[in-house]
C-alpha cells in the first residue's frame, strides 16, 4: 500500500470514532423515554410530512457497523443484508467493531417502528387480572353452593409489532438493508476498510437501494481512487448517497471524505435551538443541508436506548426524507430529490450557500409538497465528471473500455496537414552586406552618444557633492527613540545646496 492510501486508510479507520465521542449511553432509559425525546420530529416538519408519505416501498442501504435486526423497534424492517468486512454475519445483523452499536443506534432514527410493549403489558395485567377475578368468583360460587359463573372472553395478547412506544424513524414503511463493515479497529479478517467501502456500495445499488446511508467520516478530504468506481457506479444506477459531515468532538475540523465526493449529499447538525452545533458537526463548502444531530436518542443492540449526538444521527434524518419523496414520487430521479431538499431547507447562516448549515436547514413537509423547478443536474455536482478532469492518466486509451472510471471520449477535430518545405531564395547581391554596415554605423553613433552623456553627468554629480559635504557631516544621528531622520535634513530634489 502507497503512503498516501496507508495516509487515507489511518483517517479512515477513525471515522467509527468520531460518533464514539459523542455518544452518552443511557441503556436503562424506557421507549416511551425515547419517544418523547425525539424534539426533531415536529421541528423537522417530519410528522407533518407523514400524512404524505413514510417512505413505503423503498429500500435504504445503511452502511455502517451492522445492525441488531432483533431490536423491537426494528421488527421487519431490515428486510436484506451483507457483510462486506469477513468479521460479521452474513446478513449483516451482527454489531461489529469499536462501536458496534452505531448501526443500531442510525437504524433506528431512520425507518424505526416504535413497538407496542406497554400494550402487551397492559393486555397482559388485564387478563392476569380477569383470570384471578373469575377463580374468585368460581370460589364463591362453589361455597354458596351456586352455579359457577360463565368463562369471560379471554383478553387478546397483542402480537410483538410497531407502536406508540420506542423509537419512530423518519421513514417508517422503508425497508433497509445492513451491510455491515468493521470499523475503529484492525479488522481481523484482513479486509482494510478502502476495500470494504466500495464494496458495500456496489452491493447496495445491486440490491435495489435507492437510497443509501453513510453515517462514517474521514478526518482527510481525499479518498481512494478505488472508491471511484463505486460511487459512479450509483451515480448510473440513480441511487441517492447521503453522507455525515462529521464531529468536531471526533476530531474533525472539516468535512473529511465520503462526504466531499460529488454527488453525495452532506449532511451537516444543529441542535435543538436550531443552531450549528459546536461539537456535533463540522464545516466545509460541500455541505449540502443541515438537521437535527444534538441532542438525539436511539435505539441500542439488545433492546435498550441510548443518549448521542453527531451528524451520524443528522445523516439517516436526510436519508428517511429521501426515502419518503422517493415513495411519493418513483419517477423523480435522484439529482431532483436531492435538489428537492436543498430548494426547501430553511435559510440559515449566510446567503447562499453557507460552510455550516449548507442550502439551509432540513425541512420534511417542504420536500414532498413544496412547489419546485425541475432540473438535470445534480446540485452537489456528478463524481463522473469529477473522474473524467481529476483522474485522466498522461497516456490514451488504445481501445474503448467500460469501466466507469475512465473516460472513453474521443476527438472529432480533423487533423491538419504539416507546411510543406519551401525551397531556399535566390541571391539578392549585395544588399545584404550593406544593410549591416549600415546598421553596425548606427550601432556606434548610438554608443558614443552615450558615453558622452555619462561623462557629463558624473561631472555634474561631483561638483553638487562637494558643495552639500559640509552639511552632512555637521548633522547629529538621533537615537532610535527620536522622531527625527537624518535624511530629514538633505535638501529636496531641485532645491538650492
Amino acid at each position: 500500500m502507497s503512503q498516501r492510501l496507508s495516509r487515507i486508510a489511518a483517517a479512515l479507520l477513525s471515522l467509527a470514532l468520531c460518533s464514539s465521542m459523542v455518544l452518552t449511553m443511557a441503556p436503562a432509559a424506557q421507549a416511551d423515554a425515547a419517544r418523547d425525546g425525539q424534539w426533531w420530529l415536529e421541528s423537522s416538519g417530519i410528522d407533518k410530512a407523514w400524512t404524505v408519505s413514510k417512505g413505503k416501498g423503498v429500500k435504504v442501504a445503511v452502511i455502517d457497523t451492522g445492525i441488531d435486526t432483533s431490536h423491537p423497534d426494528l421488527r421487519g424492517v431490515v428486510t436484506n443484508g451483507k457483510d462486506v468486512s469477513g468479521a460479521g454475519a452474513a446478513d449483516g445483523s451482527k454489531p461489529l467493531g469499536t462501536l458496534p452499536e452505531h448501526g443500531t443506534l442510525v437504524a433506528t432514527l431512520l425507518a424505526g417502528r416504535g413497538n407496542n410493549k406497554a400494550k402487551i403489558a397492559e393486555a397482559k395485567a388485564d387478563a392476569a387480572a380477569q383470570k384471578i377475578a373469575y377463580e374468585k368468583a368460581v370460589e364463591t360460587a362453589v361455597k354458596e353452593e351456586k352455579d359457577p359463573p360463565k368463562e369471560p372472553e379471554p383478553i387478546k395478547i397483542p402480537k410483538p409489532g410497531p407502536g406508540a412506544d420506542g423509537m419512530r424513524g423518519v421513514a417508517p414503511e422503508a425497508e433497509i438493508l445492513s451491510v455491515s463493515l468493521w470499523m475503529g479497529t484492525e479488522n481481523p479478517a484482513g479486509i482494510p476498510v478502502e476495500d470494504q467501502v466500495p464494496t458495500a456500495v456496489k452491493w447496495a445499488v445491486d440490491n435495489g437501494a435507492k437510497v443509501i446511508n453513510i453515517s462514517l467520516g474521514s478526518t482527510q478530504p481525499d479518498w481512494p481512487t478505488s472508491w471511484d468506481t463505486a460511487f459512479k457506479y450509483a451515480e448510473d444506477k440513480d441511487v441517492v448517497i447521503v453522507a455525515a459531515a462529521g464531529n468536531r468532538a471526533g476530531g474533525m475540523q472539516q468535512v473529511g471524505a465520503p462526504a466531499t465526493i460529488p454527488g453525495v449529499l452532506t449532511v451537516a447538525g444543529i441542535d435543538s435551538s436550531g443552531k450549528a452545533s459546536v461539537d456535533s458537526s463540522t464545516e466545509g463548502i460541500s455541505i449540502g443541508v443541515a438537521a437535527p444531530a444534538d441532542p438525539l436518542v436511539g435505539g441500542l443492540p439488545g433492546g435498550g436506548y441510548a443518549d448521542w449526538s453527531g451528524t451520524s444521527g443528522a445523516a439517516p434524518l436526510v436519508a428517511g426524507v429521501a426515502a419518503m419523496i422517493r415513495s411519493k414520487y418513483p419517477q423523480m430521479k435522484a439529482p431532483e430529490v436531492i435538489n428537492r431538499i436543498l430548494a426547501t431547507a430553511r435559510p440559515a447562516g449566510q446567503p447562499g450557500v453557507d460552510n455550516l448549515y449548507g442550502h439551509g436547514i432540513l425541512d420534511a413537509y417542504a420536500a414532498l409538497t413544496a412547489k419546485v423547478p425541475q432540473v438535470e443536474a445534480n446540485p452537489m455536482n456528478t463524481i463522473t465528471e469529477w473522474i473524467r478532469v481529476h483522474r485522466r492518466g498522461p497516456e490514451s486509451l488504445s481501445s474503448p473500455t467500460t469501466d466507469p472510471g475512465i473516460s472513453t471520449e474521443r476527438s472529432d477535430i480533423k487533423s491538419i496537414a504539416a507546411p510543406a518545405p519551401q525551397a531556399p531564395q535566390q541571391s539578392l547581391g549585395a544588399l545584404p552586406p550593406l544593410l549591416v554596415l549600415g546598421f553596425g554605423g548606427l550601432l556606434f553613433v548610438t554608443a558614443l552618444g552615450g558615453i558622452l552623456h555619462y561623462v557629463r553627468t558624473r561631472r555634474r554629480a561631483t561638483i553638487s557633492a562637494s558643495t552639500a559635504s559640509d552639511s552632512v557631516a555637521a548633522l547629529r544621528l538621533v537615537g532610535s527613540s527620536g522622531a527625527k531622520d537624518i535624511f530629514d535634513e538633505l535638501p529636496e530634489s531641485g532645491s538650492d545646496s
